[in-house]
């Protein structure tokens, strides 16, 4: 058996499709996750006891199962529940709720991190819970929860690859679809491979030089 790159050349258009929509589904998922995992730590910081425990029981479940299983559910178990998806929102949408779960644990810890001290200061001279946050608790932890951050995001890139199993035109489907067809395991599982390196380390140099900017931000206005 030997190497032949032609079989790759010869489906571009056909991989370029499915890079595409794998980078957007990543992207847009991870986006979401990160602002609904937001929202999520807030409302557990400030909304008392019993919201506090209702979403830790939820975040519970969510860190363990397995994302294979939560994809299944929304996708074959939504119509149950009156939620029909198509297979690329079903996507985002697994991949937004998984991804949010650990979002609001991340920020969760970035919460505890800033010295309560400062909080009680924003208190005293009147600041209102969403200015204590835009104004002490988001400039504070800003530099902690962004290594945590980055990598879950990589993950959640690489999550991606699971969506092929509910049948979204992802580069992970489309390259085992080329690899079925052309009896070119090989050729495909190289190039898939060689995709999300590229992805990972491109994804951590933007990370590293927006680190980068925060610090030269803070420095330059303490």
């Amino acid at each position: 058996m030997t190497f032949d790159i032609n079989v790759i050349f010869s489906h571009l258009p056909e991989i370029a499709s499915g890079a595409f929509v794998t980078i957007v589904i990543w992207i847009v998922a991870a986006l979401a996750a990160a602002v609904l995992g937001f929202l999520v730590a807030v409302a557990r910081r400030f909304g008392g006891v019993l919201l506090d425990r209702a979403f830790g029981i939820v975040i519970a479940v969510l860190r363990g199962t397995p994302f294979l299983i939560q994809i299944f559910l929304v996708y074959y178990g939504g119509p149950f529940i009156g939620l029909s998806l198509n297979p690329i929102p079903a996507g985002v949408v697994g991949l937004s709720i998984y991804g949010a779960a650990y979002f609001s644990e991340i920020f969760r810890s970035g919460f505890a991190a800033v010295p309560k001290g400062h909080i009680e200061a924003g208190l005293c001279v009147g600041l209102t819970h969403t200015q204590i946050v835009r104004r002490i608790l988001l400039p504070e932890m800003t530099m902690l929860v962004l290594p945590p951050s980055l990598n879950m995001t990589i993950i959640l890139m690489k999550e991606t690859a699971v969506l092929s199993i509910i049948t979204v035109p992802e580069l992970t489907a489309t390259l085992s679809a080329i690899g079925s067809q052309q009896y070119a395991f090989v050729e495909a599982l190289f190039v898939l491979a060689l995709f999300y390196w590229a992805l990972v380390e491109i994804t951590g140099w933007l990370g590293r030089l927006a680190e980068t900017k925060l610090t030269r931000f803070r420095f330059f206005n303490i």
